[in-house]
């Protein structure tokens, strides 16, 4: 009989946080995130910019430091471009002097 405190399973699957940290999965995550992020320059860039952005992070491992695959790289850095452009676009169509009936 299963009480309180007492699952069914002792130990869970994962030996870490809950996130997969095998170079596989990072790979994935990499190109996922380059995949998001060159959608984003088509369609949606606002979601999938930031989107792009964390596939790559976590792909790096969530780190700076040691070796950096390509995939995460570039992920990361067009995200950060996607969603900079997505921030900045509107702000430029808005500006006063270029709408209906200015020539």
């Amino acid at each position: 009989m299963v009480g309180f405190g007492h699952g069914t399973r002792r130990h869970s699957r994962s030996g870490g946080r809950g996130w997969p940290s095998t170079g596989q999965d990072r790979a994935t995550l990499g190109i996922i995130g380059v995949i998001c992020a060159v959608a984003g320059f088509f369609v949606l860039g606002i979601v999938l910019g930031p989107a792009a952005i964390v596939c790559g992070w976590l792909a790096m491992g969530r780190s700076w430091a040691g070796s950096r695959p390509v995939p995460a790289l570039v992920a990361l850095v067009l995200g950060a471009i996607d969603t900079l452009l997505a921030v900045v676009w509107p702000a430029g169509t808005t500006t006063p002097g270029y709408g209906i009936g200015c020539e």
